[in-house]
């Protein structure tokens, strides 16, 4: 995780088809991030964006995709939001 410019960037490790949405825990360096959607036509990376503003309370305007649209392994930038801020959200969400 790394706050610059007003943004702070976030490598995440997506789950999809989860049975349940969230956010957390963190395993290894990646937030692990889970989604009902399924990885086809964007579907999930649509679920990421609206869970990681729903989470963070930030505008999914706010929370973009940098890397990874095609993989499980993404890094999003979400500005709005301090790093201690999206540290203590998560901790929150667990």
């Amino acid at each position: 995780m790394s706050e610059k410019d007003g943004a702070v960037t976030v490598d995440i490790a997506v789950k999809p088809r989860s049975s349940r949405e969230g956010v957390g825990p963190i395993q290894g360096d990646r937030l692990c991030v889970a989604v009902n959607a399924p990885p086809v036509n964007g579907k999930a990376n649509e679920a990421v964006v609206r869970v990681l503003a729903q989470t963070f309370r930030v505008a999914r305007s706010a929370v973009a995709i940098v890397r990874g649209e095609t993989g499980r392994k993404k890094t999003v930038r979400i500005t709005g939001i301090t790093a201690a801020a999206l540290s203590q959200a998560i901790a929150e969400s667990a």
